[in-house]
């Protein structure tokens, strides 16, 4: 785990934030610029940076991030309408912090990615 990294810091409270959801696995916090009315973002609690470090034994974190963003989606209102989730990796796809984070947007009609 970095020093470095601000979801770390948040996990490991030394930087405070209002965490929605924690558990065992993963945290949910709200995107600190949304791009929705609804952005959240999910994180797993161990530092991991890129999905091409993979491998089946994050299988149990990976679901349970999804498990999250589900249900954060029922209860924030938005599941029935629609939401989407989004995984960015590596700078040119946007990625800000090097800490790997799924994000939940909704809350209003999101234009087609393809």
């Amino acid at each position: 785990m970095s020093v470095e990294c601000i979801f770390c810091n948040i996990k490991n409270k030394q930087i405070p934030s209002d965490i929605l959801f924690e558990d065992d696995y993963c945290f949910v916090i709200n995107d600190i610029n949304p791009v929705a009315p609804v952005h959240l973002l999910v994180v797993p609690n161990n530092h991991f940076t890129y999905l091409d470090n993979l491998t089946d034994d994050f299988a149990p974190v990976i679901f349970k991030m999804f498990e999250a963003a589900k249900n954060m989606a029922f209860s924030k209102g938005v599941s029935e309408s629609g939401y989407r989730l989004v995984i960015n990796q590596k700078s040119d796809a946007g990625q800000e912090i090097p800490h790997l984070h799924l994000h939940l947007t909704a809350g209003t009609k999101l234009k087609s990615l393809g």
